[in-house]
């Protein structure tokens, strides 16, 4: 997995999430907007709205690439996000030397600390 700094995980099959730290800062999740599947997104733009309790957020793209899949469960209970397996799309990314911008587990950890 990799990490952004402003709390996005992807993992290596394009899996994208938020971070423990950012479901925790964020409290109860009410409501989640995904992207379309076959958007084209770039890497640091916003792509989806999440809001809870505490505030509305959005969600950037960890990589530049075409949204796959998405999490359709989260439409009907958004509270599955703070579930452990908790994700919100996958992405074919365009660029994979955009992965290697990325933080690793340890440098993300020292951004949080």
């Amino acid at each position: 997995m990799r990490f952004t700094e402003s709390h996005e995980w992807i993992a290596t099959d394009g899996t994208v999430g938020i971070t423990e730290y950012a479901k925790n800062e964020l409290g109860d999740i009410v409501f989640i907007e995904l992207p379309k599947i076959g958007a084209e997104v770039k890497a640091g733009r916003q792509v989806c709205v999440l809001e809870s309790t505490k505030a509305a957020v959005d969600v950037y793209s960890p990589v530049s690439g075409v949204v796959t899949a998405v999490n359709e469960d989260l439409l009907k209970s958004p509270t599955l996000l703070k579930e452990e397996n908790g994700w919100l799309f996958r992405i074919r990314p365009s660029n994979l030397a955009e992965m290697e911008k990325l933080m690793s587990l340890s440098e993300y950890e020292k951004l949080i600390t």
